[in-house]
């Protein structure tokens, strides 16, 4: 779509959907009206102009001020939200984890005794799943793993191996970033609005226990699709030369890193015996990564690689989706969707299978992945919710269908990084080709996954 008919398009949804709510829906009060205005004013700016989502996030919240939807306590409540400080504390022991060296280290080292292209893929593919629990955001993980991947290129030197690997990256860490409730902010929001709707939320080892299986799975099926479709039999099986592990002792600085990483993991799975809340564990690892003396990086240093866009961006949509309930919208979207859908009359697991579905696809609307978790909770989750589903297990399903987002090169950051580097190693047609394999795979893995939990 070209830029002259964007705004048209934009104006012409806003103007539908404004007619809708004052038609259809008559007797809603003014700040749950106003909330729905700005949600959905928010979707079009996301989708069909296609804006920077973090700018659009911060005005709908101002939105939502002025007119009432949300008070003015509550948007500073969502700045100080327990979800953002672990957020920036996660941040920072990342950035001095990938400073350290250590990810590239131990993933070469990992690597160096794979005897063929299968073996390397399924070491890579475990190494990388590994890293969503350390490591906050599918971007940070793609910034932290791409010199890995560069320096595998260029000691294979071949184009066809060096392809495969080029999807691998990208596909694992996007499908993986559900085993770790720290691996994407959509996650962050989900848990949020999970503990709204039933005041409790699982911790750090709960969300392992009920997502795990499935970004595990998920991860492994694009890692075997990848194999059989962009190497032939004998290409999987041949041998390789890989460089040697190395050799070079951890240095002292190094070996601080690592150790107070796997402290910080050990406290936040260890949360329900001490008490002690995975922000504050996030926080006491950041400020023991960056003391000087020890790990050779400071705070400042440390809080200059943040993603603050994306935290920005996280307190912002929290609070629009704590509007979106406290004012009563999202309860009168959700019964107006089920009457208007017949929702009701759908048996409860084939909802769970609609709304998987829906998950899925929602990247080629909402780039974003967070935008979409934003958006498919009181479009998609709540609905199928007053139908006669869990609403926090759907809350949890979308969330979980967000991750798969591989289909085009800007459908996610990570996999821009990887597509997009001095050397194109994988085409868009590879994209598509991936993508239309993993489809019905991920669909039939979600759909048991929300079956049985």
């Amino acid at each position: 779509m070209t830029l002259r008919w964007r705004w048209p398009l934009a104006a012409a949804l806003f103007a539908a959907l404004a007619a809708a709510l004052h038609f259809g829906l008559p007797g809603l009060a003014a700040p749950a009206r106003g909330a729905l205005l700005v949600f959905g004013a928010a979707i079009v700016a996301w989708t069909v102009l296609d804006l920077d989502e973090t700018p659009v996030a911060l005005l709908a919240v101002l939105a939502l001020l002025a007119s009432g939807a949300t008070p003015l306590e509550d948007f500073y409540a969502g700045l100080g939200n327990e979800f953002i400080w672990l957020l920036i504390g996660a941040f920072v022991i990342a950035a001095v984890l990938a400073a350290s060296g250590l990810a590239e280290r131990w993933a070469l080292a990992l690597v160096a005794s794979a005897r063929t292209p299968a073996a390397l893929m399924r070491r890579l593919s475990l190494f990388i799943i590994a890293t969503a629990f350390v490591v906050p955001s599918t971007s940070g993980r793609a910034a932290l793993l791409l010199p890995v991947f560069l320096a595998l290129a260029r000691a294979l030197a071949e184009p066809r191996l060096a392809r495969a690997l080029a999807l691998l990256f990208p596909s694992v860490i996007l499908l993986s970033a559900c085993v770790s409730m720290l691996g994407a902010g959509a996650h962050l929001v989900a848990l949020d609005m999970m503990r709204q709707l039933s005041g409790t939320a699982p911790g750090f080892l709960g969300w392992i226990v009920l997502a795990a299986p499935f970004g595990v799975a998920s991860s492994l099926l694009a890692c075997e699709l990848i194999l059989h479709l962009f190497l032939s039999a004998q290409e999987r099986q041949r041998a390789l030369s890989l460089p040697p592990a190395p050799r070079m002792p951890m240095t002292r600085a190094q070996r601080a890193v690592a150790a107070i990483a796997a402290l910080t993991l050990l406290g936040w799975a260890s949360g329900g015996w001490h008490g002690i809340d995975a922000p504050l564990v996030a926080l006491c690892g950041a400020l023991a990564v960056t003391f000087k003396p020890l790990t050779g990086m400071d705070l400042k240093s440390a809080l200059a690689k943040v993603e603050w866009n994306l935290v920005i961006f996280m307190a912002a949509t929290l609070v629009m989706g704590e509007a979106l309930l406290a004012s009563g919208a999202a309860t009168a979207l959700a019964e107006t969707l089920v009457a208007s859908l017949s929702l009701q009359r759908l048996p409860p697991w084939s909802e769970l299978v609609l709304a998987a579905l829906i998950a899925l696809l929602a990247h080629l609307v909402v780039t974003s992945r967070t935008a979409r978790a934003t958006v498919l909770i009181p479009t998609v989750a709540l609905p199928f919710a007053a139908a006669g589903n869990d609403a926090s297990l759907l809350v949890f399903l979308v969330a979980l269908g967000s991750g798969f987002c591989q289909t085009l090169t800007v459908s996610a950051k990570p996999v821009a990084m990887f597509m997009q580097g001095g050397q194109q190693h994988a085409a868009p047609r590879d994209l598509l080709l991936l993508s239309a394999a993993l489809l019905p795979g991920l669909w039939l893995l979600l759909s048991l996954c929300a079956v049985v939990l």
